[in-house]
């Protein structure tokens, strides 16, 4: 299996984790790719050149939920999400967590724009939207026993990540459960192997 990633992007560390979460370290081979470069190999598993972007013998997936799915799907089991109503709230809390992701990486891309052709209005919009998420999020967010679920390791993912990437914002006192997750995920092997960089 092969696996289109960045070192710094947090979707692919999502998957990144489970494949350490799995054991499947020396089954998945991690392909570092430059998505702006629309390498061949890279597009003909994801036609948007987006990462990450899994290749396996039974055919190839994009988007890191779908990912990770699969994987755990196909070489687990793996408790990605609890059981009955539980899981209702954890697809909840995954799915904010993601919105976060989002609106932390158009950020990261609108900056990486020239100056003259950035917009502070967007900016400002998708930071609002950051900072509700993570005070949203905060109020569903617990701190998992032994392996963590999938919305587990998404949420702490995204608050690494926006600590990696805006250190100046400010936004730890407003959501205390995630930074608790955060650090106490961040100890996990597969949370230290895959820190972004």
């Amino acid at each position: 299996m092969r696996l289109f990633i960045n070192s710094g992007s947090p979707f692919a560390r999502k998957c990144r984790i489970i494949v350490r979460e799995l054991g499947l370290s020396t089954q998945v081979e991690e392909v570092p790719t430059m998505t702006l470069d629309s390498v061949p190999d890279h597009v003909a598993v994801n036609p948007f050149a987006q990462i990450p972007a899994l290749a396996t013998d039974e055919g190839t997936f994009v988007d890191s939920t779908l990912i990770c799915e699969w994987l755990a799907a196909h070489h687990g089991p793996y408790p990605l999400y609890p059981q009955g109503e539980g899981y209702w709230a954890a697809r909840q809390l995954e799915a904010l967590a993601d919105g976060i992701l989002e609106s932390a990486v158009k950020m990261v891309i609108e900056t990486r724009r020239p100056e003259s052709e950035r917009s502070p209005s967007w900016l400002k919009r998708w930071e609002e939207g950051l900072r509700r998420g993570l005070t949203a999020a905060d109020r569903l967010c617990a701190i998992a026993e032994g392996q963590p679920g999938l919305a587990e390791i998404t949420l702490a993912a995204a608050a690494t990540y926006t600590d990696f990437r805006f250190p100046h914002l400010d936004w730890q006192a407003d959501a205390p459960r995630i930074v608790a997750l955060r650090d106490h995920l961040e100890k996990r092997q597969s949370f230290i192997d895959t820190y972004p960089s």
